[in-house]
């Protein structure tokens, strides 16, 4: 069934804290995925499950790699997004992950990397060209990591989807950019808005369902913000207010 069909579409972004231990921050998302298999998407912060470990990165590699040999099983007809530290040749990447049926069927590297917090020095950037829609059960989605919301360029890129998925890892002396940008997203896209930031305490939170209307559903003060949107919003806004 297209999830467009459905009056209902339900949403948990999960608004975590990454701690040192990589096994808790596990089990701590394994507990959340099964209690809210009723949900369409469920979302997780920017490497959330091992936070930007450098010291330790090969074995956050190896870690996300064993990971989802527990997660995939639990993933079916909902979808999950997060994003993971990961090995391809000779460079690492921070690799968003879309997985729906137990499998990944869609994945992206980050292309901008956040120079103030060292990424460039670790990691390889994706290619802009990456970037791009994709589709399941007839909604299209886009994929923006964190930093990649300040490109007016990137909004420009992915013009036209549904719904625009943002996993995140913003600070908080930068949480009024993160909040003003991805509502400005939402309406000038005119889509809706899924941002999941972490919960560190150096962290923005500001994790938000935003509507194609620029209504916010945001709790700064809950781990997980649910919502219940209705996506054929998305063809009622761009009717009554055309952008061509």
């Amino acid at each position: 069934m297209s999830y467009l069909s459905k009056k209902e579409y339900r949403i948990a972004l999960l608004q975590l804290e990454s701690n040192s231990s990589y096994e808790q921050n596990l089990e701590r998302l394994l507990e959340y995925i099964k209690a809210h298999q009723d949900k369409e998407l469920i979302m997780a912060p920017e490497v959330y499950l091992t936070a930007y470990d450098y010291d330790n990165i090969d074995e956050a590699i190896a870690f996300y790699e064993r990971a989802m040999e527990e997660i995939l099983p639990l993933i079916s007809t909902q979808i999950l997004v997060f994003t993971i530290i990961k090995k391809e040749g000779d460079n690492i990447v921070n690799q968003a992950l879309v997985i729906h049926d137990h499998k990944v069927v869609y994945s992206q590297n980050k292309y901008k990397l956040f120079k103030i917090g060292n990424e460039h020095k670790y990691f390889h950037a994706g290619e802009k060209e990456d970037i791009v829609s994709f589709e399941i059960n007839g909604v299209s989605y886009a994929l923006i990591i964190c930093f990649e919301l300040r490109f007016k360029a990137l909004w420009k890129q992915i013009e036209g989807v549904d719904m625009v998925l943002i996993p995140a890892m913003w600070g908080k002396a930068r949480k009024k950019h993160l909040e003003v940008l991805s509502q400005a997203l939402a309406t000038m896209n005119q889509s809706f808005v899924c941002l999941c930031n972490s919960a560190n305490d150096d962290m923005a939170k500001s994790s938000a369902l935003i509507s194609p209307w620029c209504d916010v559903f945001m709790d700064d003060n809950a781990e997980v913000i649910e919502a219940t949107i209705d996506l054929k919003e998305v063809k009622k806004v761009r009717r009554l207010i055309p952008m061509v």
